[in-house]
Protein backbone atom coordinates (compact mmCIF):
# COMPACT_ATOMS: atom_id res chain seq x y z
CA UNK A 1 0.00 0.00 0.00
CA UNK A 2 2.98 2.06 1.23
CA UNK A 3 4.24 1.65 -2.26
CA UNK A 4 1.15 1.91 -4.18
CA UNK A 5 0.83 5.44 -2.77
CA UNK A 6 4.49 6.85 -3.03
CA UNK A 7 4.44 5.72 -6.82
CA UNK A 8 1.33 7.68 -7.34
CA UNK A 9 2.84 10.45 -5.72
CA UNK A 10 5.55 10.70 -7.82
CA UNK A 11 3.41 9.87 -11.59
CA UNK A 12 1.34 12.80 -10.57
CA UNK A 13 4.51 15.15 -9.18
CA UNK A 14 5.95 14.09 -12.89
CA UNK A 15 2.78 15.14 -14.62
CA UNK A 16 3.17 18.76 -13.18
CA UNK A 17 6.33 19.01 -13.32
CA UNK A 18 6.65 18.05 -17.68
CA UNK A 19 5.25 21.63 -18.11
CA UNK A 20 7.88 23.53 -15.16
CA UNK A 21 10.29 25.50 -16.69
CA UNK A 22 8.00 25.23 -20.05
CA UNK A 23 7.57 28.60 -22.22
CA UNK A 24 3.89 28.89 -23.12
CA UNK A 25 2.67 27.23 -26.01
CA UNK A 26 6.06 25.33 -26.82
CA UNK A 27 6.77 21.96 -27.51
CA UNK A 28 6.91 20.79 -23.37
CA UNK A 29 3.54 23.26 -22.96
CA UNK A 30 1.78 21.09 -25.10
CA UNK A 31 2.80 17.90 -24.08
CA UNK A 32 1.39 19.32 -20.50
CA UNK A 33 -1.73 20.55 -22.22
CA UNK A 34 -1.98 16.87 -23.94
CA UNK A 35 -2.11 15.58 -20.18
CA UNK A 36 -4.49 17.62 -18.78
CA UNK A 37 -7.18 17.57 -21.75
CA UNK A 38 -6.93 13.89 -21.14
CA UNK A 39 -8.34 14.64 -17.22
CA UNK A 40 -10.75 16.80 -18.10
CA UNK A 41 -14.51 14.75 -18.61
CA UNK A 42 -16.08 17.45 -20.37
CA UNK A 43 -12.92 17.20 -23.04
CA UNK A 44 -12.59 13.23 -23.30
CA UNK A 45 -16.58 12.58 -22.91
CA UNK A 46 -18.17 15.58 -24.48
CA UNK A 47 -15.77 15.59 -27.81
CA UNK A 48 -16.11 11.81 -27.79
CA UNK A 49 -18.63 10.48 -30.86
CA UNK A 50 -19.28 12.93 -33.31
CA UNK A 51 -16.53 15.35 -32.83
CA UNK A 52 -13.66 13.48 -32.83
CA UNK A 53 -14.53 11.28 -35.32
CA UNK A 54 -15.11 14.06 -38.29
CA UNK A 55 -11.71 13.40 -38.93
CA UNK A 56 -11.56 12.22 -42.73
CA UNK A 57 -10.93 8.96 -42.23
CA UNK A 58 -7.77 9.47 -40.98
CA UNK A 59 -7.92 8.19 -37.55
CA UNK A 60 -6.79 11.98 -35.78
CA UNK A 61 -7.68 15.15 -35.66
CA UNK A 62 -5.18 17.94 -35.03
CA UNK A 63 -5.42 21.40 -33.17
CA UNK A 64 -2.55 23.53 -33.89
CA UNK A 65 -2.29 26.75 -32.12
CA UNK A 66 0.00 29.55 -31.31
CA UNK A 67 0.85 33.01 -30.01
CA UNK A 68 0.32 35.89 -32.22
CA UNK A 69 2.97 37.62 -30.27
CA UNK A 70 5.41 34.82 -31.93
CA UNK A 71 4.17 33.84 -35.01
CA UNK A 72 3.25 31.20 -37.13
CA UNK A 73 6.34 29.62 -37.25
CA UNK A 74 5.98 28.68 -33.49
CA UNK A 75 3.04 26.40 -33.73
CA UNK A 76 2.29 23.52 -31.73
CA UNK A 77 -0.32 20.47 -32.22
CA UNK A 78 -2.29 18.40 -30.31
CA UNK A 79 -3.26 15.30 -32.07
CA UNK A 80 -7.11 13.98 -30.78
CA UNK A 81 -8.22 10.26 -31.39
CA UNK A 82 -11.01 8.34 -30.38
CA UNK A 83 -10.64 5.96 -28.33
CA UNK A 84 -13.39 3.91 -26.62
CA UNK A 85 -15.94 6.09 -27.25
CA UNK A 86 -13.41 9.31 -26.04
CA UNK A 87 -11.82 12.42 -27.44
CA UNK A 88 -8.21 11.39 -26.22
CA UNK A 89 -5.67 13.74 -26.90
CA UNK A 90 -2.84 10.90 -28.08
CA UNK A 91 0.37 13.32 -28.50
CA UNK A 92 1.25 17.26 -27.77
CA UNK A 93 4.36 18.23 -28.79
CA UNK A 94 5.93 20.30 -32.51
CA UNK A 95 3.88 19.92 -35.22
CA UNK A 96 3.99 16.54 -37.08
CA UNK A 97 0.54 16.54 -39.38
CA UNK A 98 2.27 19.51 -42.05
CA UNK A 99 -0.56 19.21 -44.04
CA UNK A 100 -4.19 20.37 -42.11
CA UNK A 101 -7.36 19.47 -43.43
CA UNK A 102 -9.16 22.14 -42.17
CA UNK A 103 -12.27 20.58 -42.83
CA UNK A 104 -11.41 18.70 -39.86
CA UNK A 105 -8.46 20.19 -37.81
CA UNK A 106 -8.10 23.46 -36.23
CA UNK A 107 -5.92 26.56 -36.36
CA UNK A 108 -5.74 28.34 -33.61
CA UNK A 109 -4.36 31.52 -32.41
CA UNK A 110 -4.29 34.79 -30.20
CA UNK A 111 -2.11 37.79 -28.56
CA UNK A 112 -0.70 36.74 -25.47
CA UNK A 113 -3.29 39.49 -23.62
CA UNK A 114 -6.11 37.29 -25.03
CA UNK A 115 -4.35 34.37 -24.32
CA UNK A 116 -4.67 35.33 -20.97
CA UNK A 117 -7.99 36.09 -21.29
CA UNK A 118 -9.41 33.16 -22.56
CA UNK A 119 -6.98 31.00 -19.79
CA UNK A 120 -9.02 32.75 -17.05
CA UNK A 121 -12.29 32.46 -18.29
CA UNK A 122 -12.64 36.34 -18.03
CA UNK A 123 -16.26 38.15 -19.50
CA UNK A 124 -16.10 38.06 -23.14
CA UNK A 125 -13.50 35.48 -23.49
CA UNK A 126 -15.24 32.36 -23.61
CA UNK A 127 -15.53 30.09 -26.28
CA UNK A 128 -18.29 32.42 -28.02
CA UNK A 129 -17.02 36.00 -27.03
CA UNK A 130 -13.81 35.04 -27.87
CA UNK A 131 -14.94 33.78 -31.64
CA UNK A 132 -17.42 37.13 -32.14
CA UNK A 133 -15.01 39.95 -30.63
CA UNK A 134 -12.18 38.44 -32.57
CA UNK A 135 -9.71 37.27 -29.76
CA UNK A 136 -9.31 33.68 -31.39
CA UNK A 137 -8.33 33.76 -34.70
CA UNK A 138 -9.48 30.32 -36.08
CA UNK A 139 -9.67 27.95 -39.15
CA UNK A 140 -11.20 25.27 -39.24
CA UNK A 141 -14.86 23.56 -39.73
CA UNK A 142 -16.43 26.53 -38.12
CA UNK A 143 -20.40 24.85 -38.06
CA UNK A 144 -18.52 22.14 -36.11
CA UNK A 145 -16.94 24.27 -33.44
CA UNK A 146 -20.35 26.82 -33.02
CA UNK A 147 -21.63 22.73 -31.74
CA UNK A 148 -19.65 22.40 -29.20
CA UNK A 149 -19.14 25.70 -27.46
CA UNK A 150 -19.47 23.75 -23.71
CA UNK A 151 -16.63 21.91 -24.03
CA UNK A 152 -14.35 24.57 -26.20
CA UNK A 153 -14.92 26.90 -23.15
CA UNK A 154 -13.68 23.96 -21.25
CA UNK A 155 -10.27 23.64 -24.05
CA UNK A 156 -9.96 27.59 -23.49
CA UNK A 157 -9.53 27.50 -19.88
CA UNK A 158 -6.94 24.77 -20.02
CA UNK A 159 -4.80 27.13 -21.75
CA UNK A 160 -4.40 29.21 -18.69
CA UNK A 161 -4.39 26.24 -16.57
CA UNK A 162 -0.82 24.65 -17.79
CA UNK A 163 1.70 26.88 -16.47
CA UNK A 164 4.12 28.19 -19.03
CA UNK A 165 6.57 31.28 -18.97
CA UNK A 166 5.48 34.26 -21.28
CA UNK A 167 8.48 36.44 -21.35
CA UNK A 168 9.38 34.64 -24.54
CA UNK A 169 8.95 32.93 -27.41
CA UNK A 170 9.37 29.22 -28.29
Amino acid sequence: MKKTIALSALCLGSLSLSAQGATFMDSAWAAALCEAWNKNPTLTGKLGGGWVENDAGRGFKTIHMYRKDCGLGSRVELKISSQDGKAICTRGGSVQNTSPDYDVDYLMYATDEDWACMGEGKFGCGAMGAMTTGKLKFSGPKGEAMSVMGPFNDFLTLTGQVPGDKSSCP
